[in-house]
C-alpha cells in the first residue's frame, strides 16, 4: 500500500505499529483479524476508519480505544505506551484519554441525561459541584439542555445520540472515536449527529476517529482511511467539501 500523506512526529496523538490480533478458536487454530496495521492519528485530525463488515475495523477501534489488547505490536496514545501499561491502570487511561460515541448509545437507562454526562467524570474523581456545571454546560452545547432530566427511554434515538456525544467530552479527552454513531439513526437526525461532529473537530480542534461502513459519511471527513480483510489497503486526503457531501445546509448546534 502506497501512502502520500506526511506525518509530523512532534503532532502525533496516536500511533500503531505492526497491530496483530488473533483469536483462539480452539488448540492448535488461531484466526488473525489484524495483519499488522500501521497508523498515525494527529492531533486536531477528523478520520474516518471505513471498512465493510468483517474488515476488522471494530477490532481496530477496540484496541485504539484500550477496550481490548493487541496481540503483538505497539499502541502508543499522547506519550503513553499502551501496550506496556499494566492492566489495573487501562480503565483509567481509557477515562482520561478517550471518548466513546457508540451506535446503540450505551446509556444508563435508570439515570437521567444529566447524570449520564456527568458519570465519566464522577471516576475521575471530579468534585459534585463541578461535575453538575460541566454536564449542564455539554448537554446545553448539544442542543439537550430542555432535557437533561429525561431517562432514556423519554429520549428520541437523536437525543440518546446527543447525550452520548456530551458524555464523550465530559473529562474533554484527547480524542473521540465515534463507532457507527448514525447507524440506527433515521437521515435527518444522524445529519444533526454529523454536525456536532464537524462543529467539535472545526471549533475545538477535537481529533476524531469515525468509524463506519458507509462511504458517504466517510467522504465527509478530510482523512479517510480504508480497512478490508485485516489490512490497511487505502490512505487518501479527502477534498470534498461537506456541501458536496450532502445536499443540504449544515447547521451550527455548538
Amino acid at each position: 500500500m502506497e501512502v502520500f500523506i506526511l506525518i509530523n512526529e512532534k503532532e502525533i496523538l496516536l500511533s500503531a505499529r505492526n497491530i496483530r490480533k488473533s483469536y483462539y478458536i480452539g488448540t492448535p487454530n488461531e484466526l488473525e483479524i489484524l495483519h499488522g496495521i500501521d497508523l498515525d492519528i494527529r492531533k486536531g485530525e477528523f478520520v474516518s476508519i471505513v471498512g465493510q463488515s468483517g474488515s476488522g475495523k471494530s477490532t481496530l477501534m477496540n484496541i485504539l480505544g484500550i477496550l481490548d489488547r493487541q496481540t503483538s505490536g505497539d499502541y502508543t496514545l499522547n506519550g503513553t505506551n499502551i501496550s506496556e501499561a499494566p492492566a489495573k491502570e487501562l480503565a483509567k487511561l481509557r477515562n482520561k484519554h478517550i471518548g466513546f460515541v457508540f451506535q446503540t448509545y450505551n446509556l444508563i437507562a435508570r439515570t437521567d441525561a444529566l447524570s449520564n454526562v456527568e458519570m465519566p467524570m464522577l471516576y475521575a474523581g471530579i468534585s459534585p459541584k463541578e461535575r453538575r456545571e460541566r454536564a449542564k454546560e455539554l448537554l446545553e452545547m448539544v442542543g439537550m439542555g430542555e432535557r437533561m432530566h429525561h431517562t432514556p427511554d423519554e429520549l428520541s434515538g437523536g437525543q440518546k445520540q446527543r447525550v452520548a456525544i456530551a458524555r464523550a467530552m465530559a473529562n474533554d479527552p484527547d480524542i473521540i472515536l465515534a463507532d457507527e454513531p448514525t447507524g440506527a439513526l433515521d437521515s435527518g437526525t444522524g445529519r444533526m449527529v454529523m454536525d456536532i461532529f464537524h462543529d467539535l473537530h472545526e471549533k475545538q480542534g477535537k481529533t476524531i476517529v469515525l468509524i463506519t461502513h458507509s462511504n458517504e459519511l466517510a467522504a465527509e471527513t478530510p482523512r479517510i482511511i480504508t480497512i478490508s480483510d485485516g489490512n490497511i489497503i487505502s490512505e487518501k486526503i479527502n477534498s470534498m467539501n461537506i456541501s458536496e457531501a450532502e445536499p443540504f445546509e449544515r447547521k451550527n448546534v455548538c
